[in-house]
């Protein structure tokens, strides 16, 4: 059997209790190591094999689940954050499946859900932005010609951005051709919930001269949007004057 984990967003305990539970049990570990707090490692039983799949290919991640399953082992293969966000989990799933291993599947806590919660803000805000994009810059790696930040900053929703803080130059530069204003607020967080996280409040226009004197160039979100300035409408939900199907309303409103 092959779990596949959400390590979550890098804090020790903030892996949900099952992925604790299934790190403690594994014969086999297969961790991201470029990204995956090594502390998780410290749940395993100590006869545990672990394996670093930065510096693995597919093939060879692949190669050490089959080699485990002949022997009736059960491997953990860790994840960054939720593997369901830029996890590169799909081809592993369906090779699997290829070759008749069973597997399943324990979501984790992802970091742009941690760095919400290191900055005390909520995505979406009534009569600012009811959408969150999540997406990210193309680099060595393309994306979609209809997925171009330009495109999604047409929008004005929050969005969040992955593995592009080296490059916020061009991001900056794109998001106000997109449609974002120079002043919108802007946040980047470097490795949310670590021992060495780091926040920081611009907007985009000054989001490059940001990074550029924080010296973050990678393992950041970049969150851009309204929502930043705090600014909102009240929510209908607890609002005496609106009526729910848990609660009559006073009909002031």
């Amino acid at each position: 059997m092959v779990h596949f984990v959400g390590a979550g967003s890098g804090a020790k305990d903030l892996i949900t209790v099952r992925g604790k539970e299934l790190i403690e049990k594994a014969d086999v570990i297969i961790y991201a190591g470029s990204l995956v707090n090594k502390e998780l490692l410290e749940y395993r039983k100590t006869e545990s094999e672990v394996f670093n799949s930065a510096e693995m290919t597919l093939e060879e991640v692949i190669g050490v689940i089959k080699k485990a399953e002949s022997r009736g082992k059960t491997t953990v293969r860790l994840h960054t954050g939720d593997m369901s966000i830029y996890g590169a989990v799909k081809e592993q799933y369906d090779e699997l499946e290829r070759l008749g291993i069973e597997y399943d599947v324990c979501p984790g806590v992802s970091s742009f859900l941690a760095a919400a919660a290191s900055l005390g803000i909520e995505y979406t805000l009534p009569g600012i932005s009811q959408s969150v994009i999540i997406t990210r810059m193309e680099g060595r790696t393309p994306v979609p010609e209809k997925e171009k930040i330009e495109t999604f900053a047409a929008h004005n929703a929050t969005m969040v951005i992955f593995l592009s803080a080296g490059m916020t130059k061009e991001l900056s530069q794109r998001l106000i051709e997109g449609g974002y204003s120079y002043d919108t607020p802007c946040a980047i967080v470097y490795k949310a919930t670590w021992e060495d996280e780091k926040k920081v409040i611009c907007t985009v226009g000054t989001l490059s001269q940001t990074a550029e004197r924080e010296k973050i160039n990678k393992t950041a979100l970049i969150i851009v949007g309204e929502i930043i300035n705090g600014a909102y409408e009240r929510s209908k939900l607890y609002d005496p004057s609106f009526t729910t199907g848990f609660r009559q309303g006073n009909g002031n409103g």
